[in-house]
Order: structure tokens, then C-alpha cells, then sequence
């Protein structure tokens, strides 16, 4: 297996990108310069806003970093569907004071021209969600030095990354929180998502590439445990959700913890895709009846979600979080990484010594 992703940082420890604010420069640079991978998040950001962020970055830390990519989404939500849900959410923005959104605000999410900016001024890794890019994306980002993996969430999804020749796969299991990264969006396949370590298994015999494990990872013993099943490395999310440098709202970060929010669900309710987040009011009022419509309901929904940040109402805002949440700890995003890596060598030496991880 390559050793060109573990070469890039001492820990194999990869902070997963956040989309919506939470992975701001801050936190990937403090990740990054504790020795794991920081990773920007491009998704609902202009072609001009991830280049500043980049920019922020660099200035931050001279350690590697990732940034990742949303793929464009193609045509096929039903308008009535959008329609009805559309109606169905007139009382929440009467509630919030606020209009819905437009659910034709665009569906490729700028990615041409985030490419030719990461084709232009390369950053040392890119990562692509929602999909695969066809083979010429790739060898154009290997020509300027940049490495480069696709989210998978099946066997199958795991061959076609690798047919279309990135470098690696991220194999995420349905523990994850936030947006499953499935590479079409079949609604007959809501509630099929496969645990991390099945998905693993199956994703290490389906490929050669180095395969990163993500879905529910919040401790040390937990990475010591991805890799001996085959992973290179291991990408946390909701883990560094609760981190001092995370751009998430405060009410977000405590709500991982909070007992009023025990569970989460995977639900269609805010995006129109499927995404693990905290279960709230508007989850469970709304999600049965939200379309597969992404990012139709995700433009819809948009206004929605932040009047009720502004009015610090955690039942109405979407609240990503993996099946791991109540572990989250609230530390200095460097420190959390160090703590990891202690946790990942001591669960080694047990594991070597005969033992099992504490």
C-alpha cells in the first residue's frame, strides 16, 4: 500500500471538512500543525471564498492540508415534490420571520471554477464528495503535485474511485454524521448504509489504493482499531465539531453533549439528502416528508436554518453530528489531535502486549 497520503503528516488522524462554517481555516491549520491532516471544507463557499480561506490558511501553517469539493448534482427532483415541501414549511417561516429560499439558487455548487483555482495555485490534497470525477480531474491534480481521495460508501463506489484513478478512498461508514457521500442518491436505499467496520472489510478486499476510514470515530482506541481492520488513516468530524477552533455554533457544540439530544438521524429534512444530525424538532416534524431533492431543499431550507442560529433556537437548525456525539470532547483542536495520537499508542502497546485497548 502507497505510504504518499501517512507521508504527508506524523499521525494518521485526518479532520474531516465540514461544510456550512465549521471547518474554518483556524481549525484545519491547528489539526495540521499538531501533526494530523486539517481539511477546508469548498461546499457552499464561492470560487473566490475558498481561495481566501486557502489563503488564511497558508498563513496559519506551513504543514499540509486538504481541501474538499462538493460534486455538481444532477437533474432529476421532482418540482412537485419541492413544491409541497415548500408548503409544508410555510409555518416555519412565518415562526422565524423569514422567506423560504429558492430552490433553483443552482446545483453545481461553482465546482468548475473551484477546480481551475485548485488547478492554478495546487494545494496539497483534494477531496471530492457526492461522486468521482472523471479521470482527466485526476491526472490534471497529480500533474500539480496534489494528492487526492473520493468518499465511498459501498464496495462498488470504492472500485469506481479507484477505476477513475485517485490516489485513495475514504470509506464511510453510516455511523458518520453530516452528509453520506453516495455517489447517486437513490431514495430506495434510505436506511442501507453499511457500519464502518463491515464497510471496511469489504472496501479493503474491493481495492488496492490506501483506503481512510470515516463514521463514528471519536477515540484513539477507535483509530487503533481501523487500522489493524486495514485503513491508513482515520477521518473525524464530530470530533472536532466540540474543538475550540470549530467554526460551529456554540449552541451546536453544546447540543452534542446536552441529554435533550440523546440520538441522531439520518433524514432528508434539511438538504433534501441523507445526513446524520442530532434529532430536534424539525427533524422529526419534517423529515418523513422531505423529497430526495438535493440541493433543492438544501436552497429552501437555508433561511430557515439560520434565523433559528440568529435566534440561538437549537430545534430548528441542523445540527451535524456522527452516532458517536456524547464522547465529544471540548478541547484546543491541537490538543484533541495530541490526545488521539496518546490514545492510538496506547491502545497499540496493549493490543502488542497480548491486552485489549482500555
Amino acid at each position: 500500500m502507497s505510504s504518499a497520503l501517512t507521508d504527508l503528516f506524523p499521525h494518521p488522524i485526518v479532520q474531516a471538512p465540514m461544510a456550512g462554517g465549521v471547518s474554518v481555516p483556524q481549525l484545519a491549520a491547528a489539526v495540521s500543525e499538531a501533526g494530523g491532516l486539517g481539511f477546508l471544507a469548498a461546499g457552499y463557499k464561492t470560487a473566490d471564498g475558498m481561495y481566501q480561506e486557502i489563503k488564511q490558511l497558508r498563513g496559519l501553517t506551513g504543514r499540509p492540508f486538504g481541501v474538499n469539493l462538493f460534486m455538481p448534482q444532477p437533474e432529476h427532483a421532482e418540482s412537485g415534490a419541492v413544491d409541497l415541501y415548500a408548503h409544508q414549511l410555510a409555518g416555519e417561516a412565518a415562526w422565524y420571520e423569514t422567506e423560504l429560499g429558492d430552490p433553483d439558487s443552482g446545483r453545481d455548487d461553482g465546482y468548475d471554477a473551484k477546480l481551475a483555482v485548485l488547478l492554478d495555485d495546487p494545494v496539497p490534497v483534494v477531496s471530492f464528495h457526492f461522486g468521482v470525477p472523471p479521470r482527466e480531474v485526476f491526472d490534471k491534480l497529480h500533474r500539480v503535485g496534489t494528492f487526492t481521495l473520493v468518499t465511498a460508501t459501498t464496495a462498488e463506489e470504492a472500485r469506481a474511485v479507484e477505476r477513475a484513478g485517485a490516489d485513495a478512498v475514504i470509506a464511510q461508514g453510516v455511523e458518520a454524521g453530516g452528509h453520506q457521500g453516495t455517489h447517486r442518491d437513490l431514495p430506495e436505499n434510505d436506511g442501507a448504509g453499511v457500519g464502518l467496520l463491515s464497510l471496511l472489510a469489504q472496501v479493503r478486499e474491493a481495492v488496492r489504493i490506501p483506503v481512510v476510514a470515516a463514521g463514528g470515530v471519536m477515540r484513539g482506541s477507535q483509530i487503533a482499531a481501523v487500522l489493524a481492520a486495514g485503513a491508513s488513516a482515520a477521518q473525524l468530524g464530530t470530533a472536532f465539531v466540540a474543538a475550540h477552533e470549530s467554526g460551529a455554533h456554540p449552541l451546536h457544540k453544546r447540543a452534542l453533549t446536552d441529554p435533550l439530544f440523546p440520538r441522531t438521524e439520518l433524514t432528508r429534512a434539511f438538504t433534501g439528502r441523507p445526513a446524520r444530525a442530532l434529532v430536534n424538532r424539525f427533524l422529526r416534524e419534517h423529515g418523513r416528508y422531505a423529497p430526495a431533492a438535493y440541493p433543492e431543499v438544501n436552497h429552501l431550507t437555508a433561511p430557515l436554518r439560520k434565523a433559528a442560529a440568529k435566534a440561538e433556537d437549537a430545534q430548528g437548525m441542523a445540527m451535524w453530528a456522527g452516532q458517536g456525539h456524547r464522547m465529544a470532547r471540548e478541547l484546543p483542536a491541537g490538543r484533541l489531535v495530541e490526545v488521539l495520537a496518546a490514545e492510538l499508542a496506547e491502545a497499540r502497546t496493549a493490543l502488542s502486549a497480548g491486552g485489549g485497548p482500555r
